[in-house]
C-alpha cells in the first residue's frame, strides 16, 4: 500500500456528517442577545463623533447584528442622508451602533 493511502486511514473521521456544523449553529443561536437601548447622552456622544469624522480617521465600531454585538475597525465612509456607515465592506445603520472609538486620526 502506498504511503499516502496508509496515512489516510488515520485522518480524522466525521462519523456524523454535519453534526459539528449543527452544534456550532445551535451555539450561535443560543448566544443571541436582545438589542439594548442607548440613553440620550450616549446617542448625543455618538452623533457628535459621527459628524466630526474625517476622511482618513480609523475608527472601531461596536454594532448589533443578528442578535450579536460585533466589533469592526477601519476607515469609515459616513452617509449622513442614509444614516449609515460603510466600514470594511460592511454597512452599519446608525441605529445599530453601540459605541464608536477613534483609533487614529
Amino acid at each position: 500500500m502506498p504511503r499516502e493511502d496508509r496515512a489516510k486511514q488515520f485522518a480524522p473521521y466525521d462519523a456524523l456528517k454535519g453534526l459539528s456544523k449543527a452544534l456550532r449553529m445551535k451555539e450561535y443561536e443560543h448566544e443571541k442577545v436582545a438589542k439594548g437601548d442607548l440613553d440620550e447622552e450616549t446617542i448625543m456622544r455618538l452623533s457628535n463623533i459621527i459628524s466630526n469624522l474625517n476622511k482618513n480617521d480609523i475608527i472601531k465600531v461596536k454594532y448589533y447584528l443578528d442578535g450579536h454585538y460585533l466589533t469592526i475597525q477601519g476607515k469609515a465612509i459616513v452617509e449622513i442622508e442614509m444614516q449609515r456607515l460603510k466600514l470594511a465592506n460592511k454597512v452599519i445603520d446608525f441605529d445599530d451602533i453601540k459605541n464608536i472609538e477613534i483609533v487614529d486620526r
